[in-house]
């Protein structure tokens, strides 16, 4: 059973770090405000505001802050600005056994899904495919934050997932299995493979999003997956949303879905909103869940915080 990080509270410290690509500071300074609206400190890293092109900062500098925020004692969740690019570059820099002894909350989505698991497997943490930095604004939906903190300011178990209203889960293939949940944005997993940060996904329940990726392409990621034996090993499959893929030679995502990952018999459940979609359902990278799409549940088995 992964780590569970403390729970966040009303006026705990949050810090901010970015680990890929830079984003303007009047955004940043505009996000941070709204934490501070919402009643929450905040710490910011020293490389937060800078800008190397499509980086922020060197892999070190990035690694120092995130390290920083671990060892911080103050600080009970990590918040990135964004994913972008180049957040794997950081991963060869972090002491593992420091963010092991020192758990935190950190969340985060896109090229962050890369740290997410990578923590629950070399610090046995439990991570958050959720909330960025960039959503803390005010035309982001309720179900977002609500979802975000119900996993992390809740000791609340069984927790069952659930879309938003009118936004169906959806059973492809009948099964029932229980496992940890690893996975996350489609492109940033797959940069891991062929790598020591291989995720293991024996037995795991294997979550995939994606965004911005023409079909043909996301085609060829999930070709890449299966050549890898990461499906053959899992447990059960969800796949959530696509936001802005494009046909490609008149197929679209949800073909894929029906031509590529069916076929291949694993229990399956598609339409989770999730990641890059405009509604953001918290998923625990560690936690212990259960998908059920003869009942078509996805049920979190085990408190994702601590009550210490």
């Amino acid at each position: 059973m992964a780590i569970r990080p403390p729970i966040l509270r009303a006026g705990d410290t949050v810090g901010i770090v970015t680990l890929g690509s830079p984003r303007d500071a009047e955004t940043i300074n505009a996000r941070i405000q709204f934490l501070e609206n919402m009643g929450f400190r905040v710490v910011v890293g020293e490389y937060v505001y800078s800008s190397m092109g499509f980086v922020a900062a060197t892999p070190q500098q990035r690694a120092s802050d995130l390290m920083r925020m671990f060892e911080n004692s103050e600080v009970r969740a990590i918040i990135p600005v964004r994913g972008g690019s180049g957040v794997a570059d950081i991963l060869q820099y972090l002491d593992y056994s420091v963010i092991n002894r020192n758990p935190k909350i950190i969340t985060g989505y896109s090229d962050i899904t890369v740290l997410l698991n990578t923590l629950y497997i070399l610090a046995d943490l439990i991570t958050f495919h959720s909330l960025l930095l960039l959503d803390f604004r005010p035309t982001t939906p309720a179900y977002n934050f609500d979802q975000f903190f119900a996993a992390t300011s809740t000791l609340l178990s069984p927790r069952q997932l659930l879309n938003p209203p009118g936004i169906p889960l959806l059973s492809r293939v009948p099964g029932n299995v229980t496992g940890e949940i690893v996975g996350g944005n489609l492109t940033s997993f797959l940069d891991t493979l062929g790598t020591p940060l291989e995720v293991d996904t024996t037995g795991k329940i294997l979550f995939i999003e994606e965004t911005h990726e023409a079909a043909s392409r996301v085609y060829r990621f999930l070709s890449h997956l299966i050549r890898a034996g990461k499906i053959d090993d899992c447990a059960g499959i969800i796949m959530g949303e696509c936001s802005n893929c494009e046909l490609a030679y008149g197929k679209s995502y949800e073909d894929l879905i029906t031509e590529v990952m069916v076929p291949l018999g694993k229990p399956l459940m598609s339409n989770l909103a999730s990641g890059h979609g405009y509604y953001k359902m918290t998923i625990p990278i560690g936690a212990v869940a259960n998908l059920n799409t003869f009942d078509n549940t996805l049920t979190v088995l085990e408190p994702t915080v601590s009550s210490v």
